[in-house]
């Protein structure tokens, strides 16, 4: 092994915290990385990780030349970058993660499109409702659908989405429109388990007041289309950005519900994997959905 595997080897059994996740991820015995480590701290002269039975943790000699190792390997990414990007032509690997519904309905067209024009570009693409840790993954960029982001995430705003509360025209029928946000504590509601923030549906009134509704939900989901559907079958009201009530809306299945009070604006975003030298070829991917999903 040459001394930049080693260091990008190191990297990822640092980022991981685990011999046995790096071993799974490279498809090899995690006995190879123990030993590939240890071959490492003896060419070093130091101990770079202390072992327990739970989990790695850095030495004092490890924190340092993980910082190193993470300049010069940012340093060979950005020069290998810049020859690609003087063919102007993109190849290798990139993984990515998404919402299954967001993926299908706006996504999927895209980076098939965008395979199509890159023939070298190899993209590996993981449907998943599930927020995901990007470096366990090992995921390249992850799309993420929401009203706030930890402000730690590394992350680019591509696009945008608005929430909008529905309701079939039969539950109307039968139950009444809400006529205040505070009128859906007394309504049948079809709550999404895998949202952000805070509980609870979120307006704003026409007089400025935010309500925070919280709800009773007898059918809850990690996706937005099966509750779409509940919603359609008269089964409640719920509350789920456009990309999946657009069709409903459309053909009167479903009909919004408090026009006159607006709901938090959803960013779409491409999420890194942390600090890392961003590749050329992501790079130029983030740049094509965000062209393609705002133009």
């Amino acid at each position: 092994m040459d001394r930049l595997d080693a260091m990008q080897l190191f990297l990822r059994v640092a980022e991981l915290g685990s011999f046995s996740a790096v071993a799974q991820q490279m498809g090899v015995a995690r006995s190879v990385v123990t030993r590939q480590i240890a071959a490492l701290e003896a060419h070093l002269g130091v101990k770079l990780m202390a072992r327990s039975t739970r989990r790695l943790s850095l030495t004092a000699a490890g924190t340092a030349y993980l910082e190193k190792c993470r300049v010069i390997l940012n340093l060979v990414e950005a020069a290998e970058t810049g020859i690609a990007e003087q063919r102007q032509a993109l190849r290798g690997a990139i993984r990515i993660g998404t919402p299954l519904s967001y993926g299908l309905k706006r996504l999927s067209p895209l980076l098939l499109d965008f395979a199509q024009q890159h023939p070298e570009v190899a993209i590996d693409i993981d449907y998943n409702d599930r927020r995901v840790n990007l470096i366990e993954e090992g995921m390249d960029l992850a799309i993420r659908v929401t009203a706030r982001l930890d402000p730690a995430t590394v992350a680019r705003r591509i696009a945008s989405s608005r929430l909008i509360a529905v309701a079939s025209p039969d539950y109307i029928a039968r139950h009444g429109a809400p006529v205040t946000p505070e009128d859906i504590a007394h309504h049948e509601c079809l709550g999404y388990t895998a949202a952000s923030g805070p509980p609870g549906w979120v307006f704003t009134t026409p007089d400025g007041r935010t309500v925070t509704v919280p709800l009773r939900a007898r059918i809850t989901a990690s996706n937005g289309d099966v509750l779409a559907e509940a919603a359609a079958r008269g089964m409640g009201l719920t509350c789920q950005p456009d990309f999946i009530l657009d069709p409903w809306l459309a053909d009167g299945r479903l009909l919004p519900v408090l026009t006159d009070c607006a709901m938090p604006e959803l960013g779409v975003y491409a999420v890194l994997p942390g600090n890392r030298h961003v590749p050329h070829r992501v790079r130029v991917l983030m740049d094509w959905l965000a062209e393609s999903l705002t133009g």
